[in-house]
């Protein structure tokens, strides 16, 4: 496997969620995410507890490869940070072990900087360095 800076791919990671350029995200997109790449959502506990009334014991929101990725982006884009004035940026937490990098990311007003949000993701790299698999958990 290629060297990776833990933190360098934690701030591509974030930048593509605040790409107001349609090809210049699809670019970001093609260089960090292997082509059948896979996002994979932790619901919010509102959608976990929808579900769980409609009878399903398991919600997955899961985008796999770089049209379906990038879809995702997109909509991320539009509702938080077109419309709501959000910026994410990474913790300064980043840390490899072997192929997983693991970090934390805050969502910002863009007007007041006030951190609104947050998460942590695991990604596993494939052996370009690219993610094979993303895990994000949005929450304090």
């Amino acid at each position: 496997m290629i060297e990776i800076d833990p933190q360098d791919l934690a701030h591509r990671y974030t930048a593509q969620w605040n790409t107001s350029d349609a090809g210049e995200r699809r670019a970001a997109i093609e260089r960090l995410w292997a082509e059948d790449g896979t996002h994979t959502l932790h619901p919010p506990a509102e959608i976990r507890e929808v579900a769980e009334g409609l009878g399903f014991s398991h919600t997955t929101l899961e985008a796999q490869g770089h049209d379906a990725i990038e879809r995702r982006v997109a909509r991320s884009y539009e509702e938080f940070v077109a419309k709501q004035g959000l910026t994410f940026r990474p913790r300064a937490d980043a840390v490899r072990l072997h192929g997983v990098v693991k970090f934390g990311w805050e969502a910002v007003s863009a007007e007041t900087g006030e951190v609104l949000g947050g998460g942590v993701e695991f990604v596993v790299l494939d052996d370009d360095g690219r993610i094979k698999s993303d895990y994000m958990y949005p929450g304090p």
